[in-house]
């Protein structure tokens, strides 16, 4: 059984090699990777702290089953692990472990329509609050960032949470969906689409207390901006 490691640095953190450059956190886990294909046991469990939280927070968003959001990180790792050895590095190892995520969650919805069972909305609503970003202004109480999210189709939220939540590239984002680039952006557009008008109605409904419809439609309209392609 893997161990859930203690939460890795975010993605923007940077740290040093032996020659003083400059490492992202990308480059880091993707070394990492590399480094446990060859056998390095302690590169195995740097790979897993790295990656572990971004694909709790994935699969979290992406299945319908909060509790099952551990046991989907969990299958993802064995079945990467499983894989190593042929990963070569032509992707990040963010990329290409979030690949095998959605892959793991498909499985995972086919075996839950195969056997439906009854999934309260609370439950839903309780894994979304948890596993969504922190530090966001306006979510504290996690409840609009739900509401939005439940509404989008699934290809639609799957583009926006890879772009505008977890801060994939919209290249990066296609690999993990399998896609062409222009699909995922024009998902993310209509996804945006969508939010603005439910919060263009939120806004005519609610007279007061409209800070959290603001933070939220700016994140709608201008997400994307700062995500290269």
């Amino acid at each position: 059984m893997i161990t859930p490691a203690p939460p890795a640095p975010c993605r923007g953190h940077e740290r040093r090699n032996e020659d003083g450059r400059a490492v992202s956190a990308d480059e880091s886990a993707t070394a990492w990777a590399l480094a446990a294909r060859a056998g390095d046991p302690a590169a195995v469990e740097r790979f897993v702290r790295a990656l572990h939280r971004d694909v709790v927070r994935f699969v979290a968003h992406l299945s319908a089953d909060p509790q099952a959001a551990e046991d989907l990180a969990q299958d993802t790792f064995l079945r990467a692990l499983g894989s190593l050895h042929r990963f070569e590095g032509r992707s990040s190892a963010r990329t290409w472990l979030l690949s095998i995520a959605r892959r793991a969650v498909i499985d995972s919805l086919r075996y839950a329509a195969a056997r439906p069972r009854s999934t309260g909305c609370a439950d839903w609503q309780t894994a979304v609050e948890r596993e969504q970003p922190l530090g966001l202004p306006g979510f504290d109480d996690g409840v609009a960032l739900m509401e939005l999210l439940a509404v989008l189709p699934d290809e639609r939220r799957e583009a926006f949470v890879l772009t505008q939540m977890m801060g994939l590239p919209y290249a990066e984002a296609a690999l993990v969906s399998g896609c062409p680039v222009g699909t995922v952006r024009s998902r993310v557009a209509r996804a945006r689409a969508t939010l603005i008008a439910l919060l263009a109605e939120a806004e005519a409904e609610v007279a007061t207390g409209t800070e959290t419809v603001v933070t939220i439609k700016a994140m709608a309209v201008g997400g994307a901006a700062s995500t290269a392609a």
